[in-house]
């Protein structure tokens, strides 16, 4: 009896698009892009359309495959040398128009702080970004400025905290700010944070270039709040191993001691949180030994309750 060959086909995988991720300035939020037939990798420059037009963008990250169908643009071309010499020529663009803004708002004074200008790789749109208290009139700014550049032109009021991010500067720290150096976006800090942190209150301590709380506040947050839930509570009463009471003052969580004030005015002391114990504690453990234990309870519940004498009636 003969048996049928039976060849199985190989299955078919279908090949899926790839993405990649793409800045274009620096600390900019990472946006996705189709990669379509294109090679790239990350260092690559490549040209892609923005809401601003055609620009100059770099891929950092990818590429990976896209798992579903997503609704991204695309990448138009890797940039040419022809490109490059036309965004280099656009940078001095924009340095001219940042000039003659700048004069136009002080002639028709505009209450408004020019901060930056950018513009698209075909030089379709120049954007304006300015800072401001509030709502600015800049109809007639904009009416020159399309007179002398002759193109789109497109006015964008930003945050102070995108102003540092833009303009960047050295923090308080010494180091440049972390908003223009690495940070794709703002986090939200409050004040709970330096609190929790043990940090002085001072505005000029906890405050950046912006004028608002410093964004380096959230970084090591969770690290103090996770680390803080092992040390007393500031106020909290604590007593040394040496038998000398006093209150919590301050705390150190990096070097894990606690500075306490002596009772009866015998000033402060810097005391490792191993050398330390929370009266708490020792209130806990002095009612533990001063109830009965378990197993005493366990055994007067077998026994039964003792008998009441009957009182004998007179005749």
């Amino acid at each position: 009896m003969n048996k049928a060959a039976v060849e199985e086909a190989p299955a078919l995988t279908e090949k899926r698009e790839k993405k990649v991720w793409l800045v274009f300035c620096r600390a900019d939020k990472l946006k996705p892009y189709r990669c379509g037939s294109l090679e790239v990798k990350p260092g690559d420059t490549v040209v892609a359309v923005t809401e601003k037009g055609p620009e100059l963008g770099l891929v950092v990250k990818g590429p990976v495959e896209m798992e579903e169908i997503e609704d991204i643009p695309a990448i138009e071309r890797i940039a040419t040398q022809e490109d490059k010499e036309q965004w280099r020529k656009n940078q001095r663009l924009t340095e001219d128009a940042f000039l003659f803004c700048n004069e136009k708002i002080k002639e028709m004074g505009l209450p408004m702080k020019l901060v930056d200008v950018s513009c698209a790789l075909d030089r379709s749109k120049i954007v304006f970004y300015f800072s401001a208290e509030g709502r600015v009139d800049f109809r007639a700014l904009v009416k020159e400025l399309a007179k002398r550049f002759r193109t789109r032109i497109e006015m964008r009021q930003i945050g102070v905290r995108d102003e540092a991010k833009r303009l960047g500067g050295i923090g308080p720290c010494g180091k440049e700010v972390c908003c223009a150096q690495f940070m794709r976006e703002f986090k939200p800090v409050s004040v709970k944070m330096a609190k929790d942190q043990y940090l002085i209150l001072n505005p000029s301590k906890i405050s950046g270039l912006c004028g608002r709380l410093m964004c380096c506040l959230c970084f090591e947050y969770d690290t103090y709040k996770e680390a803080s839930n092992r040390f007393p509570k500031v106020g909290e009463k604590v007593v040394t191993q040496d038998g000398r009471e006093g209150e919590v003052v301050s705390i150190n969580v990096m070097e894990e001691k606690v500075i306490i004030s002596l009772d009866n005015a015998q000033g402060q002391l810097s005391v490792p949180l191993s050398k330390l114990i929370r009266k708490q504690d020792l209130k806990n453990t002095s009612e533990k030994k001063a109830s009965p234990s378990q197993g005493e309870n366990d055994n007067d519940k077998g026994k039964a309750p003792p008998k009441r004498k009957r009182k004998k009636r007179r005749k």
